[in-house]
């Protein structure tokens, strides 16, 4: 990452609360600054009229534009089924190349395999930083522990897409907020983004991804006490739980934080008839399974806290019908649970405060 970046985000025909992920979460919390969103289809509007962020960020039509604006980079915004680069958006990667853009692309499909956009990379000598390239040489879990007295966190999921990302920056910044150190540590392309480094752990081969997930938090936590792992997937999606063990496997949390979408009655991508399991049922997997990496008479890991997701909820609809969803999540779980974006920091808070009020408890930390 340049130390200046200005970015702008490419979300060309598809800038929308369901299918710009990436967008969202870059424009909520990175750092550096967002100086264009790239959709010829929502030229001239604001950013936040279509996904509910980043008032005063202009959408343009083209590259071109966004470059007038002072972009440098161009990030791809957005994540389709199968990790492809969308065939619609070759034209604007292939002129921000020629333009001589750094492209951050956190697709599966790598830029320069495009023997076009490669061409256009050397005509514009251009790079492309590729968010989902794993390290070259990653170990195997299962060998290490984080430092003694550091907790750590991972953000667990009822589905693929529930939040996870989200609660996990929210309660960084509530713990910092109560001044403890922590740190973030990113596992998919939109954290990378946000963070600035991480490992894409669905990007890495099987055997490794533990190994991966146990590397960044022994790393994370040699200088903070508290690590907040970024999770990915669900244990009952049938297509991602594969990378939701292996992370939950490596990371070895102490404590965990269920995530849920209110709305979601059936798992993302198959509506055809796969319902979700219910809140106390998946608290039950999320501890069964993590207690199958440590030995006996370890102390378990346990979920302390529920974080909600509301943002579907149409304005239309009563004011207080999100918080009857979050009290009744607390209720059938009997944890803690908030929305840390609907209710603000007083909710990020609510979860912070599960977490701390679980390690004083005697809730499990790391001890060896």
């Amino acid at each position: 990452m340049t130390d200046t970046p200005r970015v702008a985000i490419l979300a060309e025909g598809l800038f929308t609360r369901t299918t710009a992920k990436t967008a969202i979460g870059v424009l909520r919390y990175a750092r550096y600054q967002i100086v264009a969103v790239v959709d010829s289809t929502k030229a001239g509007t604001d950013a936040a009229d279509h996904v509910g962020v980043g008032r005063g960020v202009p959408v343009v039509a083209t590259v071109d534009d966004a470059i007038a604006r002072g972009a440098d980079v161009l990030l791809i915004g957005t994540a389709a089924a199968g990790g492809r680069i969308p065939d619609t958006y070759r034209p604007f990667l292939s002129r921000a190349l020629e333009r001589g853009m750094a492209v951050w692309n956190g697709l599966h499909e790598r830029v320069l395999s495009d023997v076009r956009l490669a061409a256009a990379a050397k005509r514009g000598n251009a790079s492309v930083r590729e968010l989902r390239e794993p390290p070259k040489e990653l170990p195997v879990g299962g060998h290490r522990r984080p430092r003694v007295g550091a907790t750590v966190v991972l953000t667990v999921g009822s589905d693929a897409a529930v939040g996870k990302m989200t609660a996990s920056l929210e309660i960084v910044a509530a713990l910092r907020r109560m001044d403890e150190t922590v740190a973030f540590v990113a596992t998919g392309q939109t954290g990378i983004a946000i963070a600035g480094e991480g490992i894409a752990v669905d990007a890495v081969v099987a055997d490794f991804i533990a190994g991966a997930a146990e590397k960044m938090v022994c790393d994370a936590a040699e200088h903070a006490d508290w690590v907040i792992v970024e999770g990915q997937g669900s244990l009952t999606h049938p297509g991602f739980s594969g990378v939701t063990l292996g992370l939950l496997h490596g990371a070895g949390p102490d404590l965990m934080v269920l995530c849920h979408h209110a709305l979601r009655w059936s798992m993302k991508g198959y509506d055809d008839g796969l319902p979700l399991r219910t809140l106390p049922e998946l608290v039950r997997i999320y501890e069964d399974a993590a207690a199958w990496r440590r030995p006996p008479g370890y102390p378990p890991a346990r979920v302390v806290a529920i974080a909600l997701n509301t943002g579907d909820l149409l304005s239309s609809e009563p004011p207080d019908l999100a918080l009857s969803w979050i009290q009744s999540a607390s209720t059938v779980t009997k944890l803690p649970a908030a929305d840390p974006i609907r209710e603000g920091a007083a909710g990020a808070d609510r979860l912070a405060r599960a977490l701390i009020d679980a390690r004083g408890r005697g809730a499990a930390t790391s001890t060896s």
